[in-house]
């Protein structure tokens, strides 16, 4: 899919067709993110829907910017496109593979290894206070750490505190919307804590 099309798409904020989104396989989703942030967010990679409006989160059902609001993040429901709204409270959003797939079963133990590292360097290049990795599988493969759990991790990325969340996407029957609320929440009082004590 051509740029010019995809912008397109996200300024009439209409759906994908069938064939944009097949059409952007492989294509990336820019980051939003400044340094210094208070918590930088890392999804595990965009899916088709969100390659092809190039908005992060973006398919309806993905329960991401409910969770943001129902954990305090949000002063109100964002859509994905108004993401850039999060800059200016101290958030940010990126990922751990910047290729997109329609599902991330598609992406292999050797493409998140390598997202990790990537990922190492650019948190320590703008220092996020926390990065909250979306997807606790993906965190366990592309960090070898197969028993961590959701929540704050023991090591740190840089000087960065790394937090686990559950995947929001609507295919994640293991969390519902209260318990995501919750675990946002969890987050959300450390960020403010860490705000506090400076």
């Amino acid at each position: 899919m051509e740029r010019a099309e995809r912008l397109d798409a996200t300024q009439n904020r209409r759906r994908p067709t069938r064939a944009e989104l097949e059409a952007a396989r492989e294509l990336t989703v820019s980051d939003i993110i400044r340094r210094g942030l208070r918590v930088l967010f890392v999804g595990i990679n965009p899916g088709l829907y969100s390659a092809a409006t190039g908005h992060h989160f973006a398919r309806p059902g993905n329960r991401f910017w409910p969770a943001m609001l129902a954990g305090g993040f949000t002063p109100r429901l964002y859509s994905a496109y108004e993401e850039e709204l999060l800059l200016t409270d101290g958030f940010g959003i990126t990922n751990l593979v910047d290729r997109s797939t329609a599902t991330a079963d598609e992406l292999s133990r050797e493409e998140l290894r390598e997202g990790a590292n990537l990922l190492t360097r650019k948190v320590r290049r703008y220092r996020p206070k926390f990065v909250a990795i979306v997807g606790l599988t993906s965190y366990r493969t592309a960090f070898a750490r197969p028993e961590a759990a959701i929540g704050r991790q023991h090591e740190l990325m840089g000087a960065s505190t790394i937090w686990v969340l559950p995947n929001p996407s609507g295919l994640n029957a293991h969390y519902q919307p209260p318990q995501l609320a919750r675990l946002f929440r969890e987050l959300w009082t450390a960020s403010q804590r860490a705000a506090a004590s400076k």
